[in-house]
């Protein structure tokens, strides 16, 4: 059975899945799609940014579902996850929609995730987002915490160090360079062995 003093709470694209919006901009040719959180740090100044440009170019969520379904988990991923459920929970904590993750969700073995909504018209046109609540990922920790529950959390970008620095540890994975500039207080992981590694160990230590 998991450990049930510590959860694990992880980021999802960039950790366990590839950026949606990236694979999107490769798709279609259009290069702004390829900003993500690892760029700009706030989140509806991005997300204001990518409604534009689907607008002025006609996209809407099939086009981006039809990409969805013919990603997959990063290499290793689900093997990771799988191991890593063995010893503790694990909720993911995502910038995404459910409008995009259940097919990855589904390849994953269907983790627990928290993330948000899209508001789409009936011809398929993206016309807004709705967050589960502002800076979700932090307020998850901490409610988490306030359950004493322990948690490690780990991401790689802007949107996840305010719940790196909420939870008893934080961990970056794979993250940018500027990411690990302006951070330098988590530890940097570049595999998912060492990941889980860093895992383990947090939750002894703390």
């Amino acid at each position: 059975m998991p450990d049930p003093s510590f959860l694990v709470c992880l980021d999802l694209e960039g950790v366990l899945i590839p950026e949606i919006w990236i694979a999107f901009a490769e798709r279609t040719g259009i290069a702004e799609l390829r900003l993500t959180t690892r760029d700009i740090q706030d989140y509806d100044e991005l997300m204001q940014h990518r409604l534009r440009i689907l607008a002025d170019n006609d996209l809407g969520l099939p086009q981006i579902q039809e990409v969805i379904g013919e990603l997959t988990p990063l290499e290793g991923a689900r093997r990771f996850l799988d191991e890593l459920r063995a010893r503790h929970s694990v909720i993911i904590l995502s910038d995404t929609f459910y409008e995009f993750a259940a097919p990855l969700m589904q390849q994953l073995g269907w983790p627990t995730l928290f993330c948000h909504r899209l508001e789409v018209a009936p011809d398929g046109r993206i016309i807004d987002y709705h967050l589960r609540q502002p800076d979700q990922k932090r307020k998850a920790v901490l409610a988490l915490r306030s359950l004493e529950f322990g948690v490690v959390a780990a991401g790689d970008s802007y949107n996840d160090t305010s719940m790196l620095e909420v939870a008893h540890a934080g961990i970056l994975f794979r993250p940018p360079d500027n990411v690990i500039r302006e951070f330098p207080q988590y530890p940097v992981t570049r595999s998912y062995e060492e990941l889980l590694r860093e895992i383990l160990r947090a939750t002894k230590n703390n």
